[in-house]
């Protein structure tokens, strides 16, 4: 039995008009004489040198005063030392100094790829058979770094896919630090590992074994005021940041979906959101709240961290610890198994692997559950999101790494009550990129982070040799018939798999 793919003409490309407005800062020495410069302006002057600005970038950005008045607010402590007070300084002079500390970024610019699909949850007004669906997407931009962006679609009766515009306008959120923290897992984190040690050992002899973060700035802020070897300062800066791990990131009511962006907060993850694996997950008592795993990516080094959202408003970032919380793919499964969360993971960086644990954020032993078998999968395998329950086992989009590193999908399926038992795997790839596909940021590459199941037919978002992203569909049942036929039928000859409908 062959299978029939189809691939989607719908195609979503980045938009290098897509700018989000950024505190840009040159140091403190310039940043004093720039000060400086403007505070010695005339009110006309002030004012002829402004009205323009906000003429022309009001345009581009939904309230750019909201956002000039918020860099302003930033230079606010190198006031004292000119001498000048912030607090008298007139509005249009504030908005000014707020403009010379702005940059737009724009966030798509470079590359738009590896996407996931969840169910909204917004199913209202739909016609029969239809399903409204949040993607989301890696976005990249200038110096490589990645920030998770949105669209919304709907999926038709016969699961084409119908993407609907981007807004005009994107923001980044209003960021809250208020979380309370426990000092054991606080300092378990494989950041903590890349810190000063003997500041990260005096901060957490301060420290009670649960605190805010409040409580934990005052404690560095004391400490790194006590240290007398101006060298070594720097380094509570760092520990510092090991609190911006955690985060509550909020977006305006008033703004789309295709508004949001998630840009980096945490200087441990400076470089990028990298991969984000969205699923829609159902709680003991039939709530719904919607996880994300992601890799945080500094610049040196990568760590797995976690989002949580009911609303695609708020999300709340944490990390994640343990042992079995190293390098990428981690994919959470969709509810719990035997009253356990289930990750599955690629902690040695070439092969697939499953956790279980009694906490969120805490995981600890993976077991190895799957190897390369086939030639295109032979220098790695790993999933592509969350697994998808099925009636007859938990359906797994996989990728495979083979000659010339071209990325391929496959699929494997997972027994429902015992997914570390493989019960069918494709022994061919189910999609591989074409002649359109293969040229891109990234050549050779097509990657998922999340399906869905819809109508009887299975729809893959995939990236594009990172450049753009796409979708393809396949029957539901012949898929998972081929699953289990290839599970039973190990040693017959391999027949074509799959072919391909443009």
């Amino acid at each position: 039995m062959r299978l029939t793919i189809e691939r989607a003409a719908v195609k979503v490309y980045p938009d290098m008009k897509r700018v989000i407005a950024r505190f840009f800062f040159y140091g403190e020495e310039r940043a004093r004489h720039v000060i400086g410069r403007v505070m010695a302006l005339s009110e006309e002057e002030v004012f002829s040198t402004i009205s323009p600005i906000l003429q022309e970038y009001s345009k581009r950005h939904r309230n750019i005063t909201r956002v000039l008045n918020r860099h302003c607010a930033r230079l606010q402590e190198l006031f004292p030392a000119l001498g000048l007070d912030f607090e008298k300084t007139a509005p249009y002079r504030k908005l000014l100094l707020g403009s010379y500390f702005t940059h737009e970024y724009s966030i798509e610019s470079a590359a738009f790829f590896n996407p996931s699909i969840v169910e909204d949850p917004d199913q209202s007004e739909l016609e029969a058979g239809q399903k409204r669906i949040i993607v989301s997407f890696r976005a990249v931009g200038e110096g490589h770094i990645s920030s998770i962006v949105f669209r919304r679609a709907v999926l038709d009766q016969d699961a084409n896919i119908h993407v609907l515009p981007a807004g005009n306008y994107i923001d980044e959120a209003e960021t809250v630090r208020s979380a309370v923290y426990t000092k054991e897992a606080f300092f378990a984190q494989d950041f903590a590992a890349r810190l000063p040690a003997a500041a990260v050992a005096e901060v957490a002899a301060r420290l009670a074994d649960r605190f805010e973060y409040n409580q934990f700035q005052k404690v560095v802020l004391e400490a790194q005021a006590a240290q007398p070897d101006a060298a070594l300062k720097s380094g509570y800066d760092q520990v510092l940041w090991l609190a911006d791990t955690y985060y509550e990131l909020t977006f305006s009511l008033d703004t789309d979906l295709s508004d949001r962006v998630l840009f980096p907060v945490s200087d441990f993850e400076r470089k990028g959101m990298e991969d984000a694996r969205f699923v829609r997950f159902v709680e003991d008592d039939g709530s719904i709240v919607y996880y994300a795993t992601y890799t945080a990516y500094d610049g040196l080094g990568i760590a797995p961290k976690l989002l949580m959202t009911r609303d695609f408003y708020t999300f709340r970032g944490m990390p994640l610890h343990g042992a079995g919380a190293h390098n990428k793919n981690l994919a959470l499964f969709p509810r719990k198994v035997n009253g356990r969360y289930a990750m599955l993971s690629r902690i040695d960086g070439w092969r697939n692997y499953l956790m279980f644990s009694d906490h969120l954020t805490l995981w600890e032993h993976a077991v190895q559950i799957q190897e390369p078998q086939s030639p295109w999968e032979f220098i790695q395998i790993g999933n592509c999101g969350p697994p998808i329950e099925t009636s007859e086992g938990w359906l797994v989009i996989t990728h495979g790494v083979g000659p010339m590193r071209r990325y391929c999908l496959g699929v494997s399926l997972l027994d429902l009550n015992d997914p570390a038992v493989e019960i069918g795997r494709l022994s061919e790839p189910l999609l591989i990129p074409n002649k359109e596909e293969r040229e891109g940021y990234v050549p050779n590459v097509l990657y998922s982070c999340g399906s869905i199941i819809h109508n009887g037919k299975l729809v893959i978002p995939y990236g594009l040799s990172d450049y753009c992203s796409s979708f393809v569909t396949v029957d539901l049942k012949r898929l998972l018939e081929k699953l289990l036929d290839e599970c039973s039928a190990v040693a017959a000859p391999a027949a074509p798999l799959v072919a391909a409908v443009s």
